[in-house]
Protein backbone atom coordinates (compact mmCIF):
# COMPACT_ATOMS: atom_id res chain seq x y z
CA UNK A 1 0.00 0.00 0.00
CA UNK A 2 1.36 3.58 -0.73
CA UNK A 3 -0.20 6.87 1.16
CA UNK A 4 0.75 10.05 -1.36
CA UNK A 5 0.28 13.06 1.12
CA UNK A 6 -0.06 16.85 -0.68
CA UNK A 7 -0.44 19.60 1.34
CA UNK A 8 0.36 23.45 2.27
CA UNK A 9 -0.68 24.09 6.21
CA UNK A 10 -4.05 22.06 6.91
CA UNK A 11 -3.27 20.48 10.49
CA UNK A 12 -4.80 16.72 11.01
CA UNK A 13 -5.16 15.54 14.22
CA UNK A 14 -4.87 12.19 15.88
CA UNK A 15 -3.67 12.41 19.32
CA UNK A 16 -3.86 8.51 19.78
CA UNK A 17 -1.84 7.19 17.66
CA UNK A 18 2.20 7.43 17.48
CA UNK A 19 3.90 9.58 15.02
CA UNK A 20 4.52 8.30 11.18
CA UNK A 21 8.18 9.06 10.47
CA UNK A 22 9.46 8.12 7.02
CA UNK A 23 12.36 9.01 4.95
CA UNK A 24 12.51 11.43 1.58
CA UNK A 25 15.26 10.35 -1.03
CA UNK A 26 15.13 10.72 -5.25
CA UNK A 27 12.24 7.80 -5.56
CA UNK A 28 10.28 7.79 -2.17
CA UNK A 29 9.73 10.26 0.65
CA UNK A 30 9.94 7.12 3.08
CA UNK A 31 9.13 3.78 3.90
CA UNK A 32 7.46 2.41 6.64
CA UNK A 33 5.36 -0.46 8.01
CA UNK A 34 6.67 -4.12 7.94
CA UNK A 35 6.04 -7.54 5.72
CA UNK A 36 3.68 -9.47 5.96
CA UNK A 37 -0.22 -9.82 6.06
CA UNK A 38 -1.13 -9.19 9.05
CA UNK A 39 0.98 -5.98 9.57
CA UNK A 40 -0.34 -4.60 6.04
CA UNK A 41 -4.07 -4.83 7.19
CA UNK A 42 -3.30 -2.89 10.43
CA UNK A 43 -1.30 -0.07 8.68
CA UNK A 44 -4.05 0.04 6.32
CA UNK A 45 -6.75 0.10 9.31
CA UNK A 46 -4.04 3.44 11.15
CA UNK A 47 -4.39 4.99 7.44
CA UNK A 48 -8.31 4.92 7.19
CA UNK A 49 -8.24 6.38 10.83
CA UNK A 50 -5.83 8.90 10.12
CA UNK A 51 -8.05 9.90 6.91
CA UNK A 52 -11.50 9.81 8.67
CA UNK A 53 -10.17 12.46 11.29
CA UNK A 54 -8.75 14.39 8.94
CA UNK A 55 -11.56 14.86 6.77
CA UNK A 56 -13.58 15.49 10.00
CA UNK A 57 -11.51 18.37 10.99
CA UNK A 58 -11.56 19.99 7.80
CA UNK A 59 -15.33 19.20 6.69
CA UNK A 60 -15.05 21.22 3.78
CA UNK A 61 -11.94 21.93 1.17
CA UNK A 62 -12.50 25.35 1.06
CA UNK A 63 -12.44 25.90 5.19
CA UNK A 64 -9.01 24.57 5.04
CA UNK A 65 -7.75 27.15 2.63
CA UNK A 66 -5.53 24.59 0.67
CA UNK A 67 -5.05 22.30 -2.22
CA UNK A 68 -4.02 19.93 -0.13
CA UNK A 69 -5.05 15.64 -0.08
CA UNK A 70 -4.39 12.86 1.20
CA UNK A 71 -4.85 9.78 -0.84
CA UNK A 72 -4.65 6.01 0.04
CA UNK A 73 -3.32 4.37 -3.29
CA UNK A 74 -3.30 0.78 -3.96
CA UNK A 75 -0.11 -0.73 -5.04
CA UNK A 76 -0.57 -3.32 -7.82
CA UNK A 77 2.82 -3.89 -7.69
CA UNK A 78 3.22 -4.93 -4.34
CA UNK A 79 5.15 -7.69 -3.63
CA UNK A 80 5.36 -10.38 -0.37
CA UNK A 81 8.07 -8.55 1.41
CA UNK A 82 7.33 -4.87 -0.30
CA UNK A 83 7.19 -1.92 2.16
CA UNK A 84 3.85 0.48 2.64
CA UNK A 85 5.17 3.76 1.23
CA UNK A 86 4.34 7.47 2.02
CA UNK A 87 5.55 10.40 -0.61
CA UNK A 88 5.34 13.90 -0.24
CA UNK A 89 5.04 15.88 -3.17
CA UNK A 90 4.56 19.78 -3.50
CA UNK A 91 3.27 21.08 -6.86
CA UNK A 92 5.27 24.64 -5.91
CA UNK A 93 7.32 26.38 -8.75
CA UNK A 94 9.22 28.11 -6.06
CA UNK A 95 10.42 26.35 -2.61
CA UNK A 96 13.06 27.07 -0.42
CA UNK A 97 15.06 24.22 0.79
CA UNK A 98 15.41 23.70 4.92
CA UNK A 99 18.87 22.77 5.95
CA UNK A 100 18.20 20.59 8.55
CA UNK A 101 19.92 19.61 11.76
CA UNK A 102 20.70 17.05 14.14
CA UNK A 103 17.42 17.81 16.08
CA UNK A 104 13.83 18.20 14.91
CA UNK A 105 12.65 20.93 13.26
CA UNK A 106 9.50 21.41 12.01
CA UNK A 107 8.75 22.53 8.27
CA UNK A 108 6.71 25.27 6.84
CA UNK A 109 4.43 25.24 4.07
CA UNK A 110 6.02 25.23 0.65
CA UNK A 111 9.32 24.68 2.25
CA UNK A 112 11.70 21.26 1.03
CA UNK A 113 14.39 19.42 2.38
CA UNK A 114 17.55 18.35 0.60
CA UNK A 115 18.01 14.41 -0.11
CA UNK A 116 18.65 11.85 2.36
CA UNK A 117 16.82 13.96 5.02
CA UNK A 118 14.96 12.21 8.04
CA UNK A 119 10.87 13.50 7.63
CA UNK A 120 7.97 12.95 9.71
CA UNK A 121 4.66 14.12 10.49
CA UNK A 122 4.04 14.52 13.75
CA UNK A 123 0.19 13.52 14.20
CA UNK A 124 -0.56 14.85 17.69
CA UNK A 125 0.19 18.46 16.05
CA UNK A 126 -0.28 17.68 12.40
CA UNK A 127 3.03 19.43 10.74
CA UNK A 128 6.29 17.70 9.42
CA UNK A 129 9.13 17.61 10.56
CA UNK A 130 12.75 17.04 9.44
CA UNK A 131 16.24 16.40 10.94
CA UNK A 132 19.56 14.88 9.22
CA UNK A 133 19.35 11.10 8.29
CA UNK A 134 22.09 9.00 9.22
CA UNK A 135 23.93 9.33 6.65
CA UNK A 136 24.18 12.72 6.84
CA UNK A 137 24.76 12.75 10.45
CA UNK A 138 27.68 10.78 9.20
CA UNK A 139 29.31 12.67 6.62
CA UNK A 140 27.73 16.06 6.73
CA UNK A 141 30.50 19.30 6.87
CA UNK A 142 30.37 22.59 7.43
CA UNK A 143 31.75 22.39 3.77
CA UNK A 144 28.41 20.76 2.38
CA UNK A 145 26.37 22.93 4.68
CA UNK A 146 27.53 25.91 3.14
CA UNK A 147 27.50 24.50 -0.36
CA UNK A 148 23.96 24.12 0.25
CA UNK A 149 23.28 27.21 1.78
CA UNK A 150 24.81 29.29 -1.40
CA UNK A 151 22.46 26.77 -4.15
CA UNK A 152 19.33 27.18 -1.70
CA UNK A 153 19.61 30.70 -2.73
CA UNK A 154 18.86 30.04 -6.12
CA UNK A 155 15.95 30.56 -7.53
CA UNK A 156 14.24 30.09 -10.98
CA UNK A 157 15.15 34.36 -11.92
CA UNK A 158 18.18 34.48 -10.85
CA UNK A 159 19.46 30.79 -12.67
CA UNK A 160 17.59 32.46 -16.17
CA UNK A 161 20.04 35.49 -15.67
CA UNK A 162 22.97 33.42 -15.13
CA UNK A 163 22.67 31.54 -18.25
CA UNK A 164 21.78 34.82 -20.24
CA UNK A 165 24.91 36.33 -19.53
CA UNK A 166 26.89 32.65 -20.00
CA UNK A 167 25.62 32.95 -23.46
CA UNK A 168 26.58 36.66 -24.35
CA UNK A 169 29.88 35.72 -22.71
CA UNK A 170 29.91 33.32 -25.40
CA UNK A 171 29.43 35.28 -28.07
CA UNK A 172 32.09 36.93 -30.43
CA UNK A 173 34.04 40.09 -29.15
CA UNK A 174 32.86 43.14 -31.54
CA UNK A 175 35.19 44.83 -34.24
CA UNK A 176 35.91 47.57 -31.92
CA UNK A 177 37.06 44.75 -29.28
CA UNK A 178 39.04 43.08 -31.93
CA UNK A 179 41.36 46.86 -32.89
CA UNK A 180 41.77 46.96 -29.49
CA UNK A 181 43.33 43.44 -28.46
CA UNK A 182 45.44 43.76 -31.83
CA UNK A 183 47.06 47.09 -30.83
CA UNK A 184 48.27 45.39 -28.03
CA UNK A 185 50.38 42.71 -29.83
CA UNK A 186 52.63 43.40 -33.12
CA UNK A 187 52.56 41.42 -36.64
CA UNK A 188 53.78 38.61 -37.20
CA UNK A 189 55.61 39.66 -39.88
CA UNK A 190 57.29 42.21 -38.00
CA UNK A 191 58.44 40.07 -35.30
CA UNK A 192 59.96 37.49 -37.90
CA UNK A 193 62.43 40.78 -39.20
CA UNK A 194 63.31 40.93 -36.05
CA UNK A 195 64.38 37.37 -36.01
CA UNK A 196 66.12 37.78 -38.82
CA UNK A 197 68.04 40.57 -37.41
CA UNK A 198 68.74 38.51 -34.42
CA UNK A 199 69.88 35.73 -36.30
CA UNK A 200 72.79 37.97 -37.90
CA UNK A 201 73.67 38.64 -34.50
CA UNK A 202 74.53 34.71 -33.52
CA UNK A 203 78.38 34.26 -33.52
CA UNK A 204 80.18 31.10 -34.02
CA UNK A 205 82.68 29.97 -31.85
CA UNK A 206 85.08 30.78 -35.19
CA UNK A 207 83.55 34.15 -35.13
CA UNK A 208 84.26 34.61 -31.26
CA UNK A 209 87.81 33.46 -31.73
CA UNK A 210 88.70 35.75 -34.19
CA UNK A 211 86.98 38.53 -32.62
CA UNK A 212 89.26 37.59 -29.01
CA UNK A 213 92.52 37.73 -31.22
CA UNK A 214 91.24 40.82 -33.34
CA UNK A 215 90.72 42.53 -29.73
CA UNK A 216 93.91 40.91 -27.87
CA UNK A 217 96.42 42.32 -30.42
CA UNK A 218 94.55 45.59 -30.42
CA UNK A 219 96.80 48.29 -29.38
CA UNK A 220 94.09 49.90 -27.21
CA UNK A 221 93.43 46.59 -25.03
CA UNK A 222 94.38 46.83 -21.36
CA UNK A 223 95.76 44.13 -19.41
CA UNK A 224 92.51 43.47 -17.66
CA UNK A 225 90.53 43.41 -20.90
CA UNK A 226 93.41 40.46 -22.16
CA UNK A 227 93.01 38.89 -19.05
CA UNK A 228 89.23 38.42 -19.94
CA UNK A 229 90.06 37.60 -23.52
CA UNK A 230 92.45 34.59 -21.94
CA UNK A 231 90.11 33.39 -19.56
CA UNK A 232 87.52 33.09 -22.29
CA UNK A 233 90.11 31.53 -24.94
CA UNK A 234 90.90 28.72 -22.20
CA UNK A 235 86.72 27.76 -22.28
CA UNK A 236 86.65 27.66 -25.82
CA UNK A 237 89.60 25.38 -26.75
CA UNK A 238 89.07 22.33 -24.63
CA UNK A 239 87.23 21.75 -27.94
CA UNK A 240 89.72 19.65 -30.27
CA UNK A 241 88.28 21.97 -33.48
CA UNK A 242 88.27 25.48 -31.65
CA UNK A 243 92.00 24.39 -30.79
CA UNK A 244 92.91 24.22 -33.93
CA UNK A 245 91.30 26.46 -34.97
CA UNK A 246 93.20 29.28 -32.96
CA UNK A 247 96.09 28.00 -33.84
CA UNK A 248 95.07 28.46 -38.11
CA UNK A 249 94.04 32.08 -37.31
CA UNK A 250 98.04 32.30 -35.28
CA UNK A 251 96.42 32.97 -31.83
CA UNK A 252 98.91 30.29 -30.82
CA UNK A 253 101.69 32.87 -31.58
CA UNK A 254 99.73 35.43 -29.69
CA UNK A 255 99.51 32.65 -26.28
CA UNK A 256 103.42 32.24 -26.58
CA UNK A 257 104.18 36.29 -26.54
CA UNK A 258 101.83 36.21 -23.68
CA UNK A 259 104.12 33.65 -21.56
CA UNK A 260 107.22 35.75 -22.00
CA UNK A 261 105.11 39.06 -20.78
CA UNK A 262 106.68 41.26 -18.01
CA UNK A 263 102.83 41.09 -16.40
CA UNK A 264 103.09 37.67 -14.02
CA UNK A 265 99.32 37.56 -14.66
CA UNK A 266 99.77 37.40 -17.90
CA UNK A 267 102.25 34.59 -18.14
CA UNK A 268 99.80 32.47 -15.95
CA UNK A 269 96.68 32.85 -18.33
CA UNK A 270 98.94 32.11 -21.17
CA UNK A 271 100.24 29.11 -19.73
CA UNK A 272 96.95 27.80 -18.92
CA UNK A 273 95.31 28.28 -21.99
CA UNK A 274 98.16 26.89 -23.86
CA UNK A 275 97.93 23.90 -21.90
CA UNK A 276 94.20 23.56 -22.63
CA UNK A 277 94.76 23.65 -26.23
CA UNK A 278 97.35 21.29 -26.19
CA UNK A 279 95.51 18.47 -24.56
CA UNK A 280 94.41 15.80 -26.25
CA UNK A 281 95.12 17.31 -29.41
CA UNK A 282 98.24 16.20 -31.71
CA UNK A 283 97.46 18.69 -34.77
CA UNK A 284 98.30 21.22 -32.34
CA UNK A 285 100.75 19.97 -30.52
CA UNK A 286 102.66 19.39 -33.44
CA UNK A 287 101.68 23.26 -34.37
CA UNK A 288 103.11 24.29 -30.91
CA UNK A 289 106.71 22.13 -31.34
CA UNK A 290 106.99 24.00 -34.64
CA UNK A 291 106.15 27.37 -33.08
CA UNK A 292 109.07 26.55 -30.54
CA UNK A 293 107.08 26.04 -27.54
CA UNK A 294 108.79 23.59 -25.73
CA UNK A 295 111.63 25.87 -25.76
CA UNK A 296 109.80 28.66 -24.10
CA UNK A 297 108.13 25.90 -21.90
CA UNK A 298 111.47 25.13 -20.11
CA UNK A 299 112.76 28.36 -20.34
CA UNK A 300 110.22 29.77 -18.08
CA UNK A 301 110.51 26.39 -15.94
CA UNK A 302 114.72 27.16 -15.45
CA UNK A 303 114.35 31.18 -14.67
CA UNK A 304 112.79 32.06 -10.89
CA UNK A 305 109.49 32.42 -11.63
CA UNK A 306 106.62 32.66 -8.95
CA UNK A 307 105.14 29.21 -8.04
CA UNK A 308 101.54 30.07 -9.25
CA UNK A 309 103.49 30.44 -13.04
CA UNK A 310 105.69 27.12 -12.83
CA UNK A 311 102.14 25.19 -12.14
CA UNK A 312 100.22 26.52 -14.66
CA UNK A 313 103.48 25.97 -16.99
CA UNK A 314 103.95 22.12 -16.16
CA UNK A 315 100.74 21.81 -16.93
CA UNK A 316 101.21 22.73 -20.66
CA UNK A 317 104.69 20.41 -20.59
CA UNK A 318 102.63 17.86 -19.22
CA UNK A 319 100.19 17.98 -21.96
CA UNK A 320 102.30 18.12 -24.83
CA UNK A 321 104.61 15.72 -24.19
CA UNK A 322 101.70 13.21 -23.28
CA UNK A 323 101.38 10.61 -26.21
CA UNK A 324 103.96 12.66 -28.43
CA UNK A 325 107.11 10.86 -28.58
CA UNK A 326 108.69 13.27 -30.78
CA UNK A 327 107.75 15.90 -28.10
CA UNK A 328 109.53 13.64 -25.30
CA UNK A 329 112.66 13.21 -27.34
CA UNK A 330 113.03 17.05 -28.23
CA UNK A 331 112.31 17.53 -24.52
CA UNK A 332 114.76 15.11 -23.16
CA UNK A 333 117.42 16.06 -25.47
CA UNK A 334 117.43 19.75 -24.28
CA UNK A 335 117.69 18.76 -20.78
CA UNK A 336 114.09 18.58 -19.76
CA UNK A 337 115.03 15.90 -17.02
CA UNK A 338 117.71 18.48 -15.35
CA UNK A 339 115.34 21.33 -15.57
CA UNK A 340 112.93 19.14 -13.68
CA UNK A 341 115.45 17.56 -11.16
CA UNK A 342 116.46 21.45 -10.00
CA UNK A 343 112.69 22.42 -9.37
CA UNK A 344 112.34 18.86 -7.54
CA UNK A 345 114.63 19.71 -5.17
CA UNK A 346 113.62 23.65 -4.88
CA UNK A 347 109.79 22.88 -3.95
CA UNK A 348 109.16 21.86 -0.25
CA UNK A 349 105.23 21.90 -0.64
CA UNK A 350 104.93 19.05 -3.00
CA UNK A 351 102.46 20.32 -5.15
CA UNK A 352 105.34 20.98 -8.11
CA UNK A 353 107.17 17.64 -7.29
CA UNK A 354 103.97 15.86 -7.52
CA UNK A 355 103.71 17.31 -11.41
CA UNK A 356 106.89 16.41 -11.88
CA UNK A 357 106.74 13.05 -10.88
CA UNK A 358 103.54 12.27 -12.61
CA UNK A 359 104.70 13.35 -16.15
CA UNK A 360 107.31 11.00 -15.67
CA UNK A 361 105.50 8.00 -14.58
CA UNK A 362 103.31 8.75 -17.60
CA UNK A 363 106.23 8.93 -20.03
CA UNK A 364 107.52 5.77 -18.99
CA UNK A 365 104.16 3.75 -18.64
CA UNK A 366 103.51 5.10 -22.54
CA UNK A 367 107.18 3.68 -23.55
CA UNK A 368 106.50 0.18 -21.93
CA UNK A 369 103.04 0.17 -23.52
CA UNK A 370 104.04 0.61 -26.64
CA UNK A 371 107.08 -2.06 -26.08
CA UNK A 372 104.65 -4.61 -24.82
CA UNK A 373 101.78 -4.16 -28.15
CA UNK A 374 105.00 -4.20 -30.55
CA UNK A 375 104.95 -7.70 -29.78
CA UNK A 376 102.09 -8.43 -31.69
CA UNK A 377 102.80 -9.75 -35.64
CA UNK A 378 100.29 -8.11 -37.24
CA UNK A 379 100.38 -4.10 -36.87
CA UNK A 380 99.10 -1.33 -39.05
CA UNK A 381 101.80 1.20 -40.41
CA UNK A 382 101.02 4.24 -38.28
CA UNK A 383 101.55 1.82 -34.84
CA UNK A 384 104.28 0.49 -36.38
CA UNK A 385 105.79 4.43 -36.60
CA UNK A 386 104.88 4.82 -33.52
CA UNK A 387 106.80 2.01 -32.08
CA UNK A 388 109.93 3.43 -33.61
CA UNK A 389 109.60 6.76 -32.56
CA UNK A 390 109.14 5.46 -29.09
CA UNK A 391 112.25 3.45 -28.90
CA UNK A 392 114.27 6.66 -30.00
CA UNK A 393 113.09 8.09 -26.85
CA UNK A 394 116.29 7.04 -24.01
CA UNK A 395 113.90 7.75 -20.97
CA UNK A 396 116.02 5.19 -18.98
CA UNK A 397 119.60 6.90 -18.89
CA UNK A 398 118.54 9.81 -18.41
CA UNK A 399 116.93 9.39 -15.32
CA UNK A 400 119.81 7.29 -13.53
CA UNK A 401 121.66 10.01 -14.93
CA UNK A 402 120.03 12.69 -13.35
CA UNK A 403 119.44 10.70 -10.01
CA UNK A 404 115.86 10.44 -10.14
CA UNK A 405 116.41 7.01 -8.62
CA UNK A 406 116.79 8.99 -4.92
CA UNK A 407 114.69 12.05 -6.04
CA UNK A 408 111.41 10.05 -6.56
CA UNK A 409 111.14 8.19 -2.70
CA UNK A 410 111.24 11.91 -1.53
CA UNK A 411 107.76 12.37 -2.29
CA UNK A 412 106.94 9.87 0.28
CA UNK A 413 107.90 11.40 3.57
CA UNK A 414 104.56 13.98 2.36
CA UNK A 415 101.69 13.89 4.84
CA UNK A 416 99.17 13.93 1.35
CA UNK A 417 98.17 10.79 0.89
CA UNK A 418 97.93 11.46 -2.94
CA UNK A 419 101.25 12.54 -2.87
CA UNK A 420 101.96 9.34 -1.26
CA UNK A 421 99.94 7.33 -4.09
CA UNK A 422 102.06 8.90 -7.07
CA UNK A 423 105.29 8.47 -5.58
CA UNK A 424 104.55 4.19 -5.33
CA UNK A 425 103.34 3.94 -8.53
CA UNK A 426 106.36 5.68 -10.28
CA UNK A 427 109.05 4.08 -8.05
CA UNK A 428 106.95 0.59 -9.60
CA UNK A 429 107.45 2.20 -13.02
CA UNK A 430 111.53 3.00 -12.58
CA UNK A 431 112.31 -0.87 -11.02
CA UNK A 432 113.65 -2.28 -13.69
CA UNK A 433 116.55 1.26 -13.77
CA UNK A 434 116.45 1.77 -10.31
CA UNK A 435 116.61 -1.69 -8.52
CA UNK A 436 119.99 -1.42 -7.05
CA UNK A 437 119.36 1.80 -5.88
CA UNK A 438 116.29 0.71 -3.88
CA UNK A 439 118.04 -2.27 -2.24
CA UNK A 440 121.04 -0.18 -1.34
CA UNK A 441 118.52 2.92 0.06
CA UNK A 442 117.56 1.94 3.21
CA UNK A 443 115.73 5.61 4.05
CA UNK A 444 113.06 3.97 1.14
CA UNK A 445 112.74 0.49 3.39
CA UNK A 446 112.35 2.02 6.40
CA UNK A 447 109.71 4.12 4.90
CA UNK A 448 107.66 1.48 3.55
CA UNK A 449 107.83 -0.55 6.42
CA UNK A 450 106.64 2.48 8.29
CA UNK A 451 103.72 3.32 5.54
CA UNK A 452 102.77 -0.04 5.21
CA UNK A 453 101.82 -0.21 9.30
CA UNK A 454 100.10 2.98 9.25
CA UNK A 455 97.90 2.18 6.16
CA UNK A 456 97.03 -1.33 7.41
CA UNK A 457 96.07 0.11 10.91
CA UNK A 458 93.59 2.38 8.43
CA UNK A 459 92.36 -0.82 6.14
CA UNK A 460 91.65 -2.00 9.80
CA UNK A 461 89.91 0.86 11.16
CA UNK A 462 87.64 1.54 7.94
CA UNK A 463 86.47 -2.63 8.36
CA UNK A 464 85.69 -1.87 12.06
CA UNK A 465 83.49 1.19 10.84
CA UNK A 466 81.91 -0.44 8.34
CA UNK A 467 83.19 2.02 5.66
CA UNK A 468 83.39 0.44 1.82
CA UNK A 469 86.36 2.76 0.95
CA UNK A 470 89.11 0.47 -0.70
CA UNK A 471 91.40 3.58 -1.29
CA UNK A 472 93.91 2.20 1.81
CA UNK A 473 93.56 -0.74 0.98
CA UNK A 474 95.06 0.07 -3.21
CA UNK A 475 97.90 1.70 -0.95
CA UNK A 476 98.92 -0.99 0.76
CA UNK A 477 99.01 -3.56 -2.78
CA UNK A 478 101.16 -0.85 -4.04
CA UNK A 479 103.72 -0.95 -0.98
CA UNK A 480 103.60 -4.95 -1.08
CA UNK A 481 104.25 -4.99 -4.59
CA UNK A 482 107.21 -2.39 -4.38
CA UNK A 483 108.53 -4.66 -1.05
CA UNK A 484 108.00 -7.92 -3.35
CA UNK A 485 110.31 -5.97 -6.59
CA UNK A 486 112.96 -5.03 -4.40
CA UNK A 487 113.45 -8.25 -2.71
Amino acid sequence: MRVEHEEEGCRCLCATNPDISYRQDTETAATVGSTGTATMTLAFSCLTLALFLLLHSCHIPSVCGHKSALTVVENTEKRGDEEEQVKVEDDDGDFTVVQPAEQWQTLKPGQAVPTGSHVRMNLQTGQREVRLGEEQLKYWTQEHREREETLSTFNPEELKQTMKKIREDLNPVSKDDQDSVASKYRPLEELKRDMAQLDLLVETDVQIIRRLLDQFNSSNSTTDQKLNILQELEYLVHQVDNGQTLCLMGGLQFVLEGLNSSDIRLQESSAFVLGSALSSNPAVQVKAMESGAMQTLLTKLATGQPFQVKKKVLFAVASLLRHFPYAQQHFLTHGGLQVLSELFRADRGGVLRTRIVTILYDMISEKELISQSGLDQVLDASHKERVRQYSKVSLQGELLEKGWCSLVPQLLESTEHDYREKALRALLAMVPMCLDQYRSDSSLLVSLLYLRDQYQEMVKSEMILGEENDYFAEIVELIDALQVKIK
